[in-house]
């Protein structure tokens, strides 16, 4: 039987490329090597590719491989790689690796990959234009509003007064298309709102304010292209008193206590899982995305879409991937057969 050639990509210059780092080496490890051969691919700081050997994939960040690439890796271009694999598997995460940049570039290369097409990652990328999709079909979101840079810099007193208007007090200010908790801040004022403000433009010219929710923080992934499965929901307690998961709480070893199945309801439970499917429909999701949501009373609010869920060894959609019965090697085999699947049924770009 010939072998899948999967190439594991990697890296990438958006502030999550640590989590995508480790990630990609989880991946790269855990392939069923009767089913596949593997490559590691490596996207550095300047979106160059490069081919890696198992030596650099352990090293602790991007940052000390990237000193090692030169002499001890080689470069390629993105045209090669239809010779080289037969498909992509993304481990990348924030700009350029999961927001239709290089989903667009493998459509036209010609080169499978997991995860939503073009339409369904840019969508889940934007946070604003995603909650507008989602609310035009009845799906609850947390009331939130965008600040352009160009409009704040303009009159800020302006900027303020809408937010304050539009959200209120605590207002949680995020970056539009960052994830991973960066540069996230909850003002309790209008001083902490500006510099929250200016702090979250370092890593986006929108940013976003929404109002902060108080309840039970759960997360979950589905599974499946055309027909698709909700997995078992986890549920994240915020930790030591903070009002969100850090990238330290979602991704690391021991970082956050995670509930699976979550504690809720028969009737929440299933509210939650239709409204994962839901919003996968909606935002033409395929693969295994994964929902994060707030379930404050009987009422479930969907935060955000991860179309390229984290995939650490200590995330949650192998908690989740466990309660059906599927190992990580197992669960990493069935988004492979997903990407394989939608790849082969499209009819242009996905």
């Amino acid at each position: 039987m010939n072998k899948t050639r999967v190439g594991v990509i990697f890296g990438g210059p958006s502030s999550e490329k640590e989590v995508s780092l480790e990630g990609g080496r989880y991946v790269y490890q855990r392939l069923d090597r009767e089913l596949f051969e593997s490559a590691a691919i490596f996207i550095d700081s300047n979106c160059a590719c490069w081919l890696i050997s198992e030596k650099l994939i352990i090293q602790n960040t991007t940052g000390d491989l990237e000193k090692l690439l030169v002499g001890e890796a080689q470069k390629i271009n993105y045209e090669q790689l239809p010779a080289m694999i037969d498909f992509a598997f993304i481990v990348g995460h924030g700009k350029y690796m999961e927001d239709g940049c290089l989903q667009g570039l493998l459509e036209i290369i010609n080169v499978p990959y997991n995860g939503p097409g073009v339409l369904g990652a840019a969508l889940g990328a934007d946070k604003w234009v995603s909650r507008q999709i989602l609310r035009g079909a009845g799906i609850k979101t947390p009331d939130s509003v965008p600040i352009v840079e160009d409009e704040w810099l303009a009159n800020r007193d302006y900027a303020i007064a809408v937010i304050e208007k539009s959200v209120g007090f605590p207002a949680v200010i995020k970056p539009l298309r960052e994830g991973c908790s960066t540069a996230i801040t909850i003002a309790n004022d209008k001083s902490q709102l500006a510099a929250g403000v200016e702090a979250a433009f370092v890593w986006d010219r929108v940013v976003l304010a929404e109002k902060l929710i108080n309840g039970v923080e759960v997360t979950v992934s589905v599974v499946g292209n055309e027909s698709k499965e909700v997995l078992p929901i986890s549920e994240t307690p915020r930790q030591r008193g903070r009002d969100y998961l850090t990238l330290e709480d979602k991704f690391l070893p021991g970082g956050a206590e995670m509930i699976t199945p979550a504690r809720l309801s028969p009737e929440v439970t299933a509210a939650v899982q239709a409204a994962a499917k839901k919003a996968a429909e909606e935002l033409n999701m395929v693969g295994y995305p994964r929902f994060d949501m707030f379930v404050a009373g009987n009422e479930v609010i969907i935060l955000e879409a991860n179309t390229l869920p984290g995939i650490t060894p200590s995330t949650m959609i192998f908690h989740q991937a466990a309660e059906v019965g599927l190992t990580p090697t197992s669960y990493i085999t069935k988004i492979i057969k997903l990407g394989l699947e939608a790849h082969k049924n499209k009819r242009g770009p996905l």
